[in-house]
């Protein structure tokens, strides 16, 4: 069987719809598990929603609805986004539906069989919007009395009985682990994070509330709902079967990647792996916190601070694959990052429009014009047919596949864009219009050396544009069996050259995009 690969996005808390940031962390983790399936590796994409918590039930009250059938309207927000963006997940979990509960169930009551539940009193600071509890060195004054997180949100001050989880039994074990495991939390300046959070020593963690009921129910403690943490994460588990010890969870867990925002690290690289020490679960491979995607004027883009963009007007508005072309290609994956609608339009037309979509136009153009649409038989390649196959080779089979691996991007579209440039630059200097007159036979091989180039960058970045790649691969006949990482040499050319596949008219792949009136005016 081939090797499995486990990648999650974190489990968006659905109290308001979707927003650019929860498209972009989407669109790179559905990027990273296509490039996997590419590799021929067998993979699981798990998303979904974190319905439960104080914040939830507060928002459905506020909007005067019942909690559930406001759950269930906002994560279909999520759900559909997904599925306009072109998301390739394989399970899209949400925290209320009954095989979590029994999941989280599970996992509670390993940790409580390991001796590190306990009922306690808790009394501390309590942030609702970010549905965590802070310290008191952690809070800073605000605005009159008010406190704040250190995320700038409101904490207020709890009092209530609650189970404890011994967060502080785990601090050497956690520290070990990062210093064993260097890559565990990504990228640097996260792991920098966490290792000063926990070499400042751990406390225990309030686990259950009572002052609400919208939650998983504690096990044998009535009156007690699960920290709304404790069962959000345990959706890495449920996702792929939990606690159903054969089937996908003994063939996916422990997850490779956990793909997440970098505000919520400390759950996932010091909670989470507490959490499944105690349970005697193995550890996720690696956390990988991404920055933001900030505002035109650097801001931090949310529904209270009134600025946040719909992801699906942007992308119909422009096109999915440009959408998703443009956030990962702007972007360096793990750190902030920018947009504005001229950033988009520019960015597009450049490199998909412009470059390569204009690339494959020409090509294919010439072909169905100068051959018939039939591809050309080659008598042999020149130097420069040859320096060509090279530089676009290597980008295929070694640039681009280790910046994937290395989630690195933004610098993977850059290794692509620069071989659809140097194709360019061969079109150019080739120029088989001419050549059209005066060697029909170079004229062929210079065209077949393009089409090959062109397949192999379509192949190469389907990650990220895959319906604009597919579309042009099937446009050009080449083989399923071709179209992936493996695959893409240019052993199939002959082959297809030889059959009785011809090209029809070709069409443009990537219209240019204009910015609306008012962007333009903006």
């Amino acid at each position: 069987m081939s090797e499995p690969y486990y990648i999650t996005t974190a489990i968006a808390y659905p109290n308001g719809r979707p927003h650019i940031g929860h498209a972009y962390e989407a669109i790179a983790t559905d990027a990273i598990a296509r490039f996997q399936r590419l590799m021929g590796r067998d993979v699981r994409l798990i998303t979904g929603t974190d319905e439960h918590g104080l914040k939830m039930a507060q928002t459905a009250r506020n909007a005067r609805r019942e909690t559930l059938e406001f759950a269930d309207e906002m994560s279909s927000y999520f759900k559909d986004m997904c599925g306009k963006l072109n998301i390739s997940h394989d399970n899209f979990m949400r925290t209320t539906d009954a095989q979590h509960h029994a999941a989280s169930i599970a996992l509670w009551k390993a940790m409580e069989a390991n001796g590190d539940l306990y009922l306690d009193r808790y009394e501390g600071w309590y942030s609702v919007r970010d549905e965590a509890y802070y310290a008191d060195d952690e809070v800073t004054g605000g605005e009159g009395e008010q406190k704040l997180s250190p995320q700038g949100t409101p904490v207020e001050w709890t009092v209530e009985e609650s189970w404890f989880f011994r967060l502080s039994k785990y601090q050497d074990q956690l520290l070990t682990h990062f210093r064993d495991n260097p890559d565990f939390i990504r990228p640097d300046s996260r792991k920098n994070e966490v290792l000063r959070f926990v070499e400042g020593g751990l406390r225990d963690l309030s686990v259950s509330r009572t002052s609400f009921d919208w939650g998983v129910p504690v096990p044998g403690s009535p009156g007690h709902v699960m920290y709304v943490w404790v069962d959000a994460l345990t959706t890495y588990l449920s996702g792929i079967g939990y606690p159903d010890a054969e089937g996908e969870f003994s063939r996916f867990w422990p997850a490779n990647v956990h793909i997440i925002g970098k505000d919520i690290v400390r759950f996932h690289a010091v909670y989470w792996p507490a959490f499944l020490m105690s349970a005697g679960l193995p550890l996720p491979k690696q956390v990988f916190g991404h920055g933001f995607i900030l505002a035109r004027d650097g801001a931090k883009m949310g529904k209270s601070a009134g600025n946040a963009a719909d992801p699906l007007e942007l992308a119909e508005r422009y096109g999915v694959d440009q959408f998703r072309y443009f956030l990962l290609r702007e972007v360096s994956f793990g750190q902030d990052g920018s947009w504005s609608e001229e950033a988009i339009v520019a960015r597009c037309n450049a490199e998909l429009a412009n470059s390569f979509g204009n690339l494959a136009q020409r090509t294919l153009s010439q072909i169905f014009k100068n051959c018939d649409g039939y591809l050309p038989t080659i008598n042999g390649y020149s130097d420069e047919d040859n320096a060509l196959f090279e530089l676009v080779g290597k980008a295929v089979s070694e640039t681009i596949p280790a910046a994937f691996n290395d989630l690195a991007l933004s610098q993977a579209a850059e290794a692509w864009i620069n071989a659809v440039f140097a194709c360019n630059a061969y079109i150019d200097a080739q120029a088989p219009w001419a050549l059209k007159k005066t060697d029909t036979e170079r004229m062929e091989a210079v065209l077949a050396t393009l089409y090959i180039c062109i397949a192999q960058l379509a192949v190469a970045i389907s990650p990220i544009i895959p319906t604009s790649a597919d579309l042009l691969l099937e446009r050009m006949g080449i083989p399923n069996t071709v179209r992936d990482f493996n695959g893409i040499a240019s052993h199939w050319y002959s082959p297809l050259a030889e059959s009785d596949f011809r090209l029809e008219q070709p069409v443009g792949l990537f219209p240019r995009l204009e910015l609306t009136v008012e962007e333009a005016v903006a």
